[in-house]
């Protein structure tokens, strides 16, 4: 991984232009089929031990992981969606997105994107195209030996 990327920055800069209030980008370590906390904004510190290493499939940025495609929850306080855990809604989230990193060659991924706003939000095909692209942008400063796309 790129040290020299202010993460928090970028990620603020991020939520900025979807008028969001967390995120998280997380990174595939190169051992196994787990994410790495890279930054987050809006997570309240009692969830900070549980989404430091997520394993694919787990919770949201699991599942896109796990998927290779984004994951989305309109409203996460009504609704887990079956990939959410019980302890997101702590975030105070409703309208949620995580999207995969993928590695520039487009065959793994790299890490996973995720925003969330505190209003029930559905995510439009454009926002979605948005943050595929940023997510590519992101992917450039990855430098693991991530797993295989899904």
């Amino acid at each position: 991984m790129n040290d020299s990327i202010d993460w928090n920055k970028m990620l603020a800069a991020i939520l900025a232009e979807f008028g969001c209030q967390t995120g998280t980008i997380h990174r595939t370590t190169a051992a196994s089929q787990t994410l790495e906390l890279v930054c987050q904004t809006g997570v309240p510190a009692s969830l900070l031990p549980k989404i430091a290493l997520i394993s694919f499939g787990k919770g949201i940025a699991g599942a896109a992981a796990e998927r290779a495609e984004a994951v989305e929850l309109c409203n996460l306080q009504a609704d887990l969606g079956g990939v959410a855990k019980p302890d997101a809604r702590q975030t105070g989230v409703s309208g949620s997105i995580a999207v995969p990193v993928f590695s520039t060659d487009g065959s793994r991924v790299t890490g996973t994107l995720g925003i969330g706003k505190f209003t029930p939000h559905e995510f439009t095909i454009a926002e979605k195209s948005r943050l595929a692209d940023i997510a590519a942008d992101i992917a450039t400063h990855f430098t693991c030996d991530p797993a295989p796309r899904g």
